[in-house]
């Protein structure tokens, strides 16, 4: 079996320049700002594949 390489959505965040540090990822996650394949996701750790569509503040990403 392979193993899939992966982001967790907070890094992902800090990665693309969304947020400057974790603690800003885990507010506005909680809070329910962001959406992963159109659907509200507020766990900080999911894990994003390449593919996924990352939705926040306006902005579509893809990872």
């Amino acid at each position: 079996m392979v193993a899939l390489d992966y982001i967790k959505l907070d890094q992902f965040l800090k990665q693309q320049g969304i947020v400057a540090t974790g603690g800003q990822a885990k507010q506005i996650i909680q809070a329910g700002e962001v959406r992963v394949n159109g659907a509200v996701e507020t766990r900080r750790g999911r894990k994003l594949i390449k593919g996924d569509r990352v939705e926040i503040e306006g902005h579509d990403l893809v990872v």
